[in-house]
């Protein structure tokens, strides 16, 4: 076992060498150090634009990125970018810090004190909090669990907590989340949903009413761009689909710069992009309206992040109006599209990915 992992580690010290040698005598750095002023020499700024073109020139630089974490991962330091590797599945062990679920639950709280309709809250959790307890011990970080219980205990007490951890920690034997991304998949967004529309006032649709559609099932996921590990199995992104004559009339997206865009509930053309996982609502948006034929005159207020992308085509059997609003920037796209008298019921449905960088 030793003598292979010396051969594999020996193999990549190699051919490192051999394309430090392309690199060195090619034209891109050569020509790279001849543009590096005195201002860098003197300031210190050299190790940075020496550091940027080596990462711009160097060739096969994904392959090497891939063949770097596999020998990682061989020799027994599975972890590339905060990202642990495991067989079966990527996991981020970037730390966590509470003070981001504080500050997150006082933005909550403060729009629920001006909010005049029911608030209903679901924090997300992340691959690494389902999965987690594959880590070794010697990664240590405040649990997801824990970072959830304690953003829970900050809200305000009229908040309506929904506890997706449980939910979705009981049913980890299933194929809930994306083995090379922090997200979940639809069917752990299904799973959420049966609990999430019963607490908002409805019957879910069972399982076997849905057709499933697999788009693709060669997803790789933000974990996978930041290591580049090919190991890992690929991921499936799928289409829920109910036909109960239930339509879209409109689904109207505003971008940052408030320019309107026309959309739909899923881009199938985002598949052969540079994120696939955009199938669902299109490119990202500060604001998008979802009106249906749903005859009930039902709206909601939805806050979410891009974990709630593949969840709110699930919401549109149930509502007339659907309000989703990005979590990065909810404020000004209420203040510019919404008037929140004219939703009964808001759900802020978060990530944990997002409420870590708060």
């Amino acid at each position: 076992m030793k003598r292979a992992v010396k051969i594999t580690a020996g193999a990549v010290m190699i051919f490192i060498s051999a394309v430090m040698g392309m690199i060195l005598f090619g034209g891109g750095f050569v020509q790279d150090i001849t543009t590096i002023g005195k201002t860098e020499l003197i300031n210190g700024g050299i190790d940075d634009k020496l550091a940027g073109s080596v990462a711009e020139n160097l060739p096969f630089r994904d392959y090497m990125r891939s063949l770097g974490a596999e020998a990682g991962a061989k020799i027994g330091e599975p972890v590339v970018n905060d990202v642990y590797i495991s067989d079966e599945r990527l996991l981020d062990v970037s730390a966590s810090e509470l003070s981001s679920a504080e500050n997150y639950a006082l933005e909550v709280n403060s729009f629920a004190e001006s909010y005049s309709g029911t608030v209903y809250f679901a924090a997300v959790p992340t691959s690494k909090g389902i999965y987690g307890d594959d880590l070794p011990s010697y990664i240590f970080d405040i649990t997801e669990k824990k970072l959830i219980e304690y953003l829970y205990d900050e809200l305000a007490v009229n908040i309506r907590k929904i506890d997706a951890y449980t939910i979705l920690k009981m049913l980890s034997d299933n194929y809930i989340y994306c083995r090379s991304d922090t997200k979940w998949t639809s069917y752990g967004a299904y799973c959420l949903y049966r609990t999430v529309i019963q607490k908002l006032g409805f019957i879910p649709i069972s399982y076997d009413k849905y057709a499933i559609r697999h788009v693709t099932d060669d997803y790789r996921g933000n974990l996978y761009d930041r290591t580049g590990y090919m190991e890992c199995k690929a991921d499936l992104l799928d289409i829920y689909e109910y036909s109960d004559g239930t339509e879209i009339t409109e689904c109207t997206g505003y971008d940052r710069d408030g320019v309107e865009h026309q959309l739909s509930l899923y881009d199938t053309k985002a598949v052969e992009s540079d994120n696939p996982y955009n199938l669902y609502l299109g490119e990202p948006m500060d604001f998008i309206r979802i009106k249906t034929t749903v005859n009930n005159e039902k709206a909601i207020l939805v806050i979410g992040d891009e974990t709630a992308d593949c969840f709110i085509p699930f919401l549109t059997k149930h509502y007339s109006e659907i309000a989703f609003i990005s979590a990065d920037s909810y404020k000004e796209a209420i203040e510019k599209y919404v008037d929140t008298k004219h939703y009964e019921q808001a759900l802020f449905l978060v990530g944990l990915d997002c409420i870590k960088n708060y």
